[in-house]
């Protein structure tokens, strides 16, 4: 068996179902979605699986905004939003597909 953390990630996999539905998000947004639809993990979690999905291509950066607005921690926030890559395989969940159906239509 080989050394060192495996490389699948069961987190990794349902962001990337998460994001087969919704095309692109940013990492806060992510970790509300997922803690509706899976058990509840930690931010850090979220971002770090996010890092360790763009080393491995599965995630790509699509863009950097930065939006202004009165923050706790400053004038600006920047949102970096990802989106699936080119070695992301979804499984097209069906719990994440008619979760989104259902909040579509309550927005």
């Amino acid at each position: 068996m080989p050394r060192g953390r495996p490389v699948k990630s069961f987190i990794r996999q349902n962001i990337v179902e998460i994001l087969a539905v919704m095309d692109k998000a940013y990492g806060y947004q992510l970790h509300k979605i997922y803690n509706e639809l899976f058990p509840p993990c930690t931010r850090e979690v979220i971002y770090y699986n996010l890092k360790v999905g763009v080393r491995l291509k599965e995630f790509v950066l699509y863009e950097i905004k930065k939006e202004a607005g009165d923050f706790s921690w400053g004038q600006f926030a920047e949102k970096i939003y990802y989106r699936l890559g080119p070695n992301a395989n979804p499984q097209r969940e069906k719990r994440v597909q008619e979760w989104f159906q259902k909040y579509s239509k309550i927005t």
